[in-house]
């Protein structure tokens, strides 16, 4: 990822907008917005929020979809698809349950994309015993650590840079999630931690 943000010197590219990546004009069931755009959290696995951004390749669009835990801002699910279906948003939160054992009685909060909203999605939920929040209909705000995360994703990682095929593309995202973001990236809000090294202090 610009070769690990140049090696930790950290030089942010300006930002490009992005419309939303899911859809929401569907008759599928929605769930009520739970979270009221509080995004804070007393402990790991209390609230989780997941959305999916993209990534242009001359091979055509990349689709990541993410689970951040919002306790230390921590990314515990994430999966690239070359298609923006209910598969990729299952698959991310698939790795979230494994990664952190399986807790029940977390808050999920997304867009009402259909992805989010459709039979699989839901029946997962309910069988791992999880929450379901939603967003209301176009209002990015109520998902704003989400969107946040995403320009952070964007500027730190993806603009400026040129990918020939997906798998580059998917390879970049891969170690500025797993090696660069989650275990080097400090955050004011962390009292200048990363958020596994946050987690690690304070979580017995």
């Amino acid at each position: 990822m610009a070769r690990l943000m140049r090696q930790n010197a950290l030089r942010a590219k300006a930002a490009r907008t992005f419309a939303a990546a899911t859809h929401s004009d569907h008759n599928l069931p929605v769930a009520p917005n739970l979270l009221n755009q509080d995004f804070s959290a007393q402990r790991p696995n209390q609230k989780w929020v997941s959305d999916i951004t993209y990534i242009a390749t001359d091979e055509g669009w990349l689709y990541l979809a993410v689970v951040l835990d919002l306790y230390a801002r921590t990314v515990v699910g994430l999966v690239l698809s070359e298609r923006m279906t209910a598969k990729l948003t299952c698959d991310a939160l698939r790795m979230a349950l494994w990664r952190r054992k399986r807790p029940r009685g977390v808050i999920l909060h997304s867009d009402r994309g259909s992805q989010y909203c459709a039979h699989d999605y839901r029946r997962l939920l309910k069988a791992y015993g999880l929450i379901a929040s939603m967003s209301k209909k176009g209002d990015c705000y109520d998902n704003a650590a989400m969107e946040s995360w995403n320009h952070s994703l964007k500027v730190e990682a993806i603009h400026g840079e040129r990918f020939a095929t997906r798998q580059e593309a998917q390879k970049q995202v891969f170690e500025y999630i797993e090696i660069y973001y989650n275990r080097k990236r400090l955050h004011s809000g962390l009292g200048y931690l990363s958020p596994e090294t946050f987690e690690q202090r304070h979580v017995a």
